[in-house]
């Protein structure tokens, strides 16, 4: 499940680049091409769309890579190193004999 979703993430991030490429800072790109005002798909609705497209794809990477790391987190088992040191000390400190109460000397 991890690597799919690292797999998404990887389309949707090459999507990503390839959108914001066409996109012109200035306001041409892709929208150029449609400068015609009778058109459906004219410069301002091309531009919207781009835009709105760039946003959602934004969304869908934050989302899935969020999904991604409770899915690592869910699958990764504790067999660290430091995670067995750590449980093998807790053990051993729940196995010694509890210290006597000193008593206050008066």
């Amino acid at each position: 499940m991890y690597i799919f979703l690292t797999v998404l993430i990887v389309i949707a991030a090459i999507l990503l680049i390839l959108l914001v490429m066409v996109q012109n800072s200035k306001g041409g790109g892709l929208a150029a091409g449609f400068a015609s005002g009778n058109q459906v798909m004219g410069a301002p609705r091309t531009a919207d769309f781009l835009e709105k497209t760039t946003w959602t794809l934004i969304g869908v990477i934050v989302v899935l890579s969020i999904i991604a790391v409770g899915v690592y987190e869910g699958n990764r088992q504790s067999t660290t190193p430091e995670s067995q040191i750590v449980e093998q000390v807790e053990e051993a400190a729940s196995a010694l004999p509890a210290a006597p109460a000193e008593q206050s000397a008066e």
